[in-house]
Parts: structure tokens; sequence; C-alpha cells
């Protein structure tokens, strides 16, 4: 990272926005897993200040688009994770609804999210997650889609590791604190036996 991009990196805590995506948990039918699944993969993986806006919401393709876009323009995220609705079912229509809000796509994650989940299913290639750019005139947002069962949502994050501990699949978040860099966003940092951060070496806060 060269020294103008280092300078644009912000000093503020990380804002997190998680919207769970679902018609019945959101009528109160059952209990959302996927906020709390969330909220506890990142108490645990960031070691960086961070703030959490959380949103429970129905399977609606305008009301997610409506949510992600409150959540980089007005609340300024700068990291939004939806779960659920992914797959090819009718009523599954978030990576439509992410795309509807996006100024650029980001289809690695989606790629290797699918590769992470492949090593447990071949249903995985069903899945079509995307993760997007949100960026306004002052603000800029990651927008990944996560799968709703908690132990996706951490195996996709985190990666896969063998017995002795090796990082045999990587995790999704290994790259995303330097693509928040990159965006002017805050500089993250985390806890490496939950997850290690890449970066390249010229790339430091300030």
């Amino acid at each position: 990272m060269n020294d103008a991009e280092t300078s644009s990196i912000s000093s503020q805590p990380l804002k997190i926005g998680l919207i769970s995506i679902s018609d019945r948990a959101s009528q109160g039918v059952y209990q959302d897993l996927g906020l709390p699944a969330l909220k506890e993969w990142f108490a645990r993986a960031l070691v960086s200040p961070f703030t959490v806006c959380e949103k429970l919401i129905a399977d609606d393709r305008a009301t997610i688009t409506a949510t992600i876009i409150d959540l980089v323009d007005n609340q300024k995220c700068d990291l939004v994770i939806t779960t659920g609705g992914t797959g090819p079912s009718r009523r599954d229509v978030t990576p439509e609804a992410t795309l509807a809000a996006a100024t650029r796509e980001m289809p690695g994650f989606g790629e290797q999210m699918r590769q992470i989940s492949l090593k447990f299913v071949p249903t995985a290639i069903l899945s079509r997650q995307t993760a997007v750019l949100r960026e306004t005139d002052d603000h800029a947002a990651l927008v990944m889609n996560l799968p709703g069962q908690p132990k996706a949502i951490a195996q996709t994050l985190e990666g896969l590791r063998s017995e002795t501990g090796e990082v045999t699949t990587p995790g999704i978040f290994a790259a995303v604190p330097y693509c928040i860099d990159l965006m002017g966003g805050p500089f993250i940092e985390t806890d490496p036996l939950v997850v290690k951060v890449f970066r390249p070496k010229a790339a430091k806060a300030t």
C-alpha cells in the first residue's frame, strides 16, 4: 500500500451492519439464529473496536435493498453482512436485492464461499451468494451475502483448518480488512487464532 492509500484509512471503529433475512423469523414464528451467530463470531474474531447495527427483516427484495442502502448511506456502516435467502427457491432474492444496492460487484467472495461449502456438500453449487461495494460521494461499504446456518457462517468467515490447526481453505474474512483499507474504512485487526488477516507488507495503520 502506498502512502496515499495508507493515509486514507479511517481511525474510527469499524461499524458493521448485520441483516438476517427470514419471513418466519421476522414474524416471530421461530427464533432467528443468524444475528446471534454473527455477533458471537465477531466478538471472537475482532480485537480492534467495532459497533453493530442489526436488522431482522422479511424475505422481500425491495425491503432487503432498502435496508442495505440505509445501513450504508445513513448509518455509515463500513461492512454489511446478510444471512439467508441465497438459494434457488423463488423466495430467495437476497443476491438480486444486494446487486440492486451495488455500485460494483466483488465476485471473488462468492466464489470462495462456494469453495468452502463444497468441502462438505455438493449442493453448495446451488448457493448464489455474492458480494458488492456500495459507494456514495463520502462513504463506501463492502456488502456480503452469507449462509443462514451458524456453523456455515463461521466456516465461511474463518475458513477450514487441519487437525494440526493449519489453514487448508482460507475464509473470506482474511481478505475483508484490506478491502476496507482500500475503501478508506477503519483499520481492522483480528485474533489470528480465529482468522488471520492478509495484507501486503507495506500496509499499516496510521
